[in-house]
């Protein structure tokens, strides 16, 4: 095996899912990933194009995957046999507190002599606590750390003193140090989005299932293009949000990709992928002007897959048929939370049903294949009533739009879970927003994840709803909105009875769960029973809320131009 400075390593959510008994529930039903979030970062593959770029070794370890395809595959194993410059794990997404805090146990037990680095949203807001655990060693903070990486290795390989290097969180002997968070880019345009360094990086290591971005990639290989890093609203439970982002990574304001590059980028993932781009960040963020360059520049590059775009709040009418005459194939998604006007405002989307469904109508009109909206259950004035009524919401929306166009509409609904974002304006002032935050610090939610049950590690309740009506409104909601989905063609009857007896079997348990907790005191009986109860369910599988499969946008039956691939392999430029 070639040598190797940074091993970058993915852990999933929970360390020991193969053989720990809980019962995940539907947390990842509207995301790609399994319950497990196999998924990493899309901050791997810029890291390993900015170190490749500047000449070194980098190799992408999807752990959760590994673990995932394979109940008998010894991390361990791996572990002993790597023997990089240093180790780097992702804490983004506060769910994966217990497994990347594991995993890098394990790698302190068999290299001490390594340097482990953190980074990620939730690692940068938790630094001053992450520190202090004796597995980790450095921490980056912020969220385009890909050149205070590359100095921290270059630090490492050399022997010099960390002192300088921005963003960093270090040990200097039994002294914790905070150097300035002074590194902060003004735009996206130095970072690569490229897919063809993860391909080279899977030739060169001959790790095909260590470097996949999560489970069903091969079968649906979606593309995610990035627009910008932070956002302009201020969504109360968003760790994304512009009050969160100012907080943890010191921006006051987005930090864009120029609309040149990032038509680009779509285009390059298009020529050796025949799959469906996703663009993350909504596109009007940056001014009208941003978005018709990119328009522009997309057009140019005759993209024929399906591209989807997101949009944090209703677009007028000319840009809708900018997108149409741009992509052939494309879709919309967004999330207005509820149906309810005032929680919609509440929440941080101030714009009515009226804006929303003209511009339905609108993106109907002007040729959209296929649009998604997405409502959330833990939202600041929701009551279990209130959730019932957006399911009424979603048949009215089906009954005028769905009727002439059958599988055209697809509305979702799932629950604020596991956690409200640390960074959050929610999170940070719980009471003004009508939340009861139940878990604070990193430790507690590290301990929360190996809770039986997912309602038990939710880290909130809200003044309307607590943890039971959460998890019972989750899946009443479920029940009804696929019959609903039944009844307007979105999918055949014999899935939605799956759904129903995957709901029903799920209640069961969470019931017999509140019930041995209720019964034994002593945590090694309460987890016996549990393992007991759980032993023929498999906690990680098919989703609850929504069939699996209707979330995915259409892709070629080819899904990769193996010419192209094995072209650009050897090719630095397309």
């Amino acid at each position: 095996m070639p040598p190797t400075d940074l091993i970058l390593l993915h852990a999933p959510s929970v360390y020991d899912f193969r053989k720990k008994a809980i019962l995940y529930g539907p947390v990842s039903d509207v995301v790609p990933s399994t319950q497990v979030f196999e998924m990493y970062p899309i901050g791997f593959m810029t890291i390993l194009g900015h170190l490749q770029r500047h000449g070194s070794s980098v190799r992408i370890i999807n752990v959760a995957l590994r673990m995932l395809r394979n109940r008998h595959f010894d991390v361990e194993r791996q572990i002993r046999g790597l023997k990089p410059q240093a180790f780097g794990l992702d804490l983004h997404w506060l769910v994966h507190a217990q497994g990347s805090l594991a995993l890098a146990e394990i790698i302190k037990r068999y290299h001490p002599d390594i340097p482990i680095i953190f980074g990620g949203l939730s690692a940068s807001y938790y630094h001053e606590e992450l520190i202090r655990y004796p597995q980790v060693d450095y921490i980056l903070r912020g969220d385009s750390t890909e050149e205070p990486l590359r100095q921290l290795l270059e630090a490492i390989k050399t022997g010099h003193s960390p002192d300088q290097i921005p963003n960093l969180t270090w040990k200097q002997g039994d002294q914790v140090r905070s150097n300035p968070l002074s590194h902060s880019p003004v735009n996206l345009d130095d970072v690569t989005f490229d897919y063809r360094t993860v391909m080279r990086a899977t030739l060169r290591y001959i790790d095909f299932w260590g470097h996949l971005p999560f489970n069903e990639w091969l079968n649906y290989p979606i593309v995610c293009a990035l627009s910008c890093r932070g956002c302009l609203h201020n969504c109360v439970t968003c760790g994304g949000s512009s009050f969160a982002y100012g907080h943890i990574t010191g921006h006051k304001q987005p930090t864009f990709r120029s609309p040149k590059r990032l038509a680009k980028d779509i285009g390059l993932a298009a020529r050796h992928m025949q799959a469906p781009t996703i663009v993350l960040g909504d596109i009007l963020q940056a001014g009208e002007e941003y978005a018709e360059q990119f328009l522009a520049g997309l057009k140019a590059e005759n993209i024929r897959n399906h591209v989807a775009v997101e949009f944090f709040s209703p677009p007028p009418r000319p840009l809708l048929e900018r997108v149409a005459e741009a992509v052939p194939r494309f879709n919309i998604q967004i999330s207005p939370e509820s149906h309810d006007e005032t929680i919609r405002k509440r929440f941080g989307r101030p714009y009515d049903n009226a804006a929303l469904e003209g511009m339905i109508a609108d993106a109907l009109d002007v040729g959209c294949q296929r649009l998604d909206v997405f409502f959330m259950i833990g939202l600041p004035g929701q009551t279990p009533q209130s959730v019932r009524e957006t399911i009424r919401y979603c048949r009215m929306l089906l009954e005028r739009f769905g009727h002439d166009h059958p599988g055209w509409l697809h509305p979702y609904i799932s629950p604020l879970a596991p956690f409200l974002d640390p960074g959050s304006r929610a999170f940070e002032d719980p009471e003004k927003y009508g939340y009861r935050r139940l878990f604070r610090t990193l430790e507690e939610h590290r301990r929360a994840l190996l809770a039986p049950s997912w309602k038990y590690t939710l880290n909130y309740e809200t003044k309307w709803m607590s943890r039971d009506d959460i998890v019972q409104s989750t899946y009443e909601a479920a029940f009804e909105l696929n019959r609903l989905k039944t009844e307007f063609g979105l999918q055949p009857q014999k899935i939605t009875a799956q759904i129903e007896q995957r709901i029903e079997i799920e209640r069961m348990l969470l019931q017999k769960i509140d019930a041995i907790l209720a019964t034994y005191d002593d945590p090694a009986e309460q987890e016996r029973h549990i393992t007991e109860l759980l032993h023929n369910f498999n906690g990680v599988g098919p989703h609850t809320l929504c069939n699996e499969h209707e979330m995915k946008w259409p892709v070629r039956f080819l899904r990769f131009n193996l010419f192209h691939i094995l072209q650009g392999l050897w090719s630095r430029s397309s």
